[in-house]
């Protein structure tokens, strides 16, 4: 009975186990913590990851590198959310140096989902490389962001399987962006362009071109 209860401590545990447990945790900084427990714990943390389906980091204060190993320690990662909290003291310190070394991570070229809400320090550099590599993304929020049509340039080459897009509050954004997005994203379905300052004569157009598109104005 003392040997059972022994080989049931937690650091006796198989890594399987560990990452399943693991696997629970939604505070990075517990995962972190665990992870410098010991040598079979970090494996246990970086298995956890590889598991993870989807990952947000609204809340916690995250930087560039920080975002970024995280992501590419995720292989099976199929929804990124990095978005601004207004309800984090800190919220994600995330920039286009940021995208850039998440663009170069594994899992990118099978993400279906990413948001990208609120982050200002993001602009068309960072946004474009990401959206370079994203060849199966479905859903994309870019609200509250800088960006521009080059952007929107870039997800109508790279993301054929497009379904929806937050575009809320981008003001950067005009007709022509949009043109382009409607015309070579021939799955989309959803577009908020509340507070872009694109016309409704304009909005009027996309749906000529495309008669079963929601547009969110």
């Amino acid at each position: 009975m003392e040997q059972l209860m022994q080989e049931a401590r937690i650091d006796e545990l198989p890594i399987d186990v560990l990452a399943h447990i693991f696997l629970s945790f939604t505070s990075f900084t517990d995962l972190a913590q665990a992870s410098i427990v010991c040598k079979k714990w970090k494996r246990g943390a970086r298995e956890s990851l590889a598991h993870r389906r989807n990952l947000s980091f609204a809340g916690w204060k995250m930087d560039d590198d920080s975002a970024a190993r995280l992501v590419c320690h995720a292989y099976n990662l199929r929804e990124l959310d990095i978005v601004f909290s207004p309800r984090s003291r800190w919220g994600c310190q995330i920039t286009d140096n940021g995208l850039l070394k998440i663009s170069m991570a594994e899992c990118v070229g099978n993400l279906t989902s990413i948001s990208l809400w609120g982050l200002t320090g993001i602009t068309d550099e960072g946004v474009v490389q990401l959206m370079s590599r994203t060849k199966s993304l479905e859903h994309l929020n870019v609200g509250g962001t800088i960006i521009t049509d080059e952007t929107l340039f870039a997800v109508a080459r790279s993301c054929p399987k497009l379904e929806s897009i937050v575009l809320w509050g981008c003001r950067h954004v005009t007709e022509s962006g949009l043109v382009v997005l409607v015309d070579k994203c021939g799955k989309l379905k959803s577009m908020n362009v509340w507070g872009t300052g694109v016309p409704n004569f304009c909005l009027g157009n996309l749906l000529i071109r495309c008669p079963h598109l929601l547009i969110k104005a």
